[in-house]
């Protein structure tokens, strides 16, 4: 067990609760193997027929992984990061098929692994605190933990675009693009996860009698321009496409585009390309895995949380610099099946 994540029964619901204030309850290893194994416990309990994931004390829900702590004292060939992506997947793997409804509450920050503890569940609630992003292009990875199953049904080229962009949605734009289910005041939150402890039968009748109407949908009003610029089937022309569009609309997009990680572009571009094909959620896992396990132990992703979330310095050198220099050689590479045995598992019940 782990001081950073509680656990309690609360009439008949399962509690999760993430505890680590200091660090927007970013997850590490220990936490997401604590609450895989809470969640396998929970199946056979017929005490607990519903669970509630949200956080404790602090702002946010979730700031995504731990990845800093990989970076800065993990193995150098990358063991480490292996084992946590392992079990975080196994994780959001667990909770996108539980056989018990899970009610995700997303007030606050909701980023990378924050997104994957709250995307699988039946239930998730936004608020006006929400913030949700998949910003992992900005440090050398990809949208994971299932982004691109998620992102590649999003209407249009939006997903695209929040992939690459790493753009960061409100609550009200995450419930009009289905990312939440519910758009409720945070002030009512407390009240709401009693209720439903209470009589975990209603929840349906609870969340709609909570629920409020949102604010107008700011990405709504951009579709016409995410569609034609950011649904093209290459990086470089999505560039091309902004350099060219007179708008400030496009010219903060390509703004936001010169930070990024190149190959992580490109990465996260095919990735919503093959997911979109992908049978179930478990063969988008070990796809994941297999682009994990490789993009883990890249100059990319040491030398963008370094200098993003480490250094501070906002300045990642790299490598290749340009989407050109990024060749398909390289990206089928990252792509190519793992050593038999060496591949992605779901967790065992």
């Amino acid at each position: 067990m782990t001081d950073l994540v509680h656990f309690a029964v609360e009439g008949g619901v399962g509690r999760i609760s993430l505890t680590r204030p200091k660090a927007i309850h970013a997850l590490n290893l220990e936490m997401c193997q604590a609450m895989l194994d809470q969640l396998v416990e929970w199946i056979g309990d017929v005490q607990v027929t519903t669970v509630i994931v949200d956080h404790g004390e602090g702002r946010g829900f979730c700031a995504g992984g731990d990845v800093r702590w990989l970076v800065a004292e993990g193995d150098a060939d990358g063991e480490d990061a292996r084992a946590f992506f392992h079990t975080e997947y196994r994780l959001n793997h667990l909770m996108f098929t539980y056989p018990k409804p899970i009610v995700a509450f997303m007030d606050g920050v909701t980023m990378g692994g924050g997104v994957g503890i709250s995307a699988p569940a039946r239930y998730r609630i936004a608020t006006e605190n929400t913030g949700l992003a998949m910003p992992e292009t900005t440090i050398g990875l990809f949208p994971d933990v299932g982004g691109g199953w998620y992102l590649s049904q999003l209407p249009g080229a939006t997903g695209a675009f929040l992939a690459l962009t790493g753009a960061r949605l409100d609550g009200a734009e995450c419930l009009a693009l289905g990312l939440a289910t519910h758009y409720l005041p945070s002030e009512t939150l407390s009240d709401v996860k009693a209720a439903i402890a209470a009589e975990p039968g209603d929840i349906d009748v609870i969340l709609a009698d909570a629920s409020i109407d949102p604010p107008a949908a700011r990405i709504l009003g951009n579709r016409e321009r995410i569609n034609r610029l950011f649904g093209l089937p290459r990086y470089e022309d999505i560039l091309a496409a902004l350099a060219e569009d007179p708008s400030d609309w496009a010219t903060k997009e390509l703004e936001t585009l010169s930070h990024k990680s190149p190959s992580s572009c490109k990465i996260s571009l095919r990735l919503l390309k093959e997911a979109a094909t992908l049978p179930d959620f478990a063969a988008e896992m070990a796809l994941e895995y297999r682009l994990a396990s490789r993009v883990a132990v890249s100059q990319d992703f040491a030398e963008g949380v370094r200098a993003l979330l480490i250094d501070k310095t906002g300045h990642p050198q790299w490598r290749p610099p340009t989407s050109e220099a990024v060749t398909d050689e390289m990206i089928d590479a990252v792509f190519a099946p793992l050593p038999e045995g060496k591949g992605w598992t779901p967790q065992p019940l």
